[in-house]
């Protein structure tokens, strides 16, 4: 039997004009409440592992959050971080495309990219983001952390599904086209 790859999705909040987060890294701008929090927690169950940058995680580690999704195999891409702060959590420093290409060939669950944009954009460029799950909010921050950096050509998708909640969040499921 042939097993399926696992699939690596760019699942992240970001305003109308493609922010994940201000420039201080904070995102306590977008909605908390709602609908799409309740889908978005459930959806996490969906996942095998996570893979974020190191501001990413950070931001929970300002809160001494050392482990910020414990029903999940977590890595954090760092070139800084010499030592985990929790030893359920594996340090990426080196060749990221490969570690991430290496998780994808494992056997398991899917595995959220959560942020930050550089980090996806990497991924993206590499051909190894197989979706893109946005949670569009109703907010125009005019600068910030964007969704993706530069990339070096622009990176087909295909619309899978919307849906529209009363908050006024949207959520938007694409495939990256190949």
């Amino acid at each position: 039997m042939h097993s399926q790859k696992r699939k690596l999705t760019y699942h992240v909040a970001t305003t109308l004009d493609g922010f994940i987060a201000r420039e201080d890294d904070s995102f306590d701008c977008f909605s908390n409440v709602g609908d799409h929090v309740t889908d978005y927690l459930t959806m996490l169950r969906a996942y095998g592992a996570v893979v974020m940058g190191r501001r990413t995680y950070e931001i929970g580690l300002k809160f001494n959050v050392t482990d910020p999704y414990p029903f999940l195999d977590t890595y954090v891409v760092s070139r800084s971080l010499k030592e985990a702060p929790n030893p359920r959590v594996n340090l990426i420093s080196g060749d990221v495309v490969g570690a991430v290409r290496a998780l994808k060939a494992q056997e398991g669950k899917d595995i959220y990219l959560a942020g930050g944009g550089d980090l996806a954009t990497q991924l993206l460029t590499a051909g190894l983001v197989d979706e893109v799950l946005i949670k569009l909010n109703p907010l125009v921050l005019g600068t910030g952390i964007p969704l993706v950096t530069r990339l070096p050509s622009h990176v087909p998708l295909e619309l899978l599904s919307t849906k529209v909640y009363r908050t006024g969040v949207l959520l938007l499921q694409y495939a990256v086209n190949p």
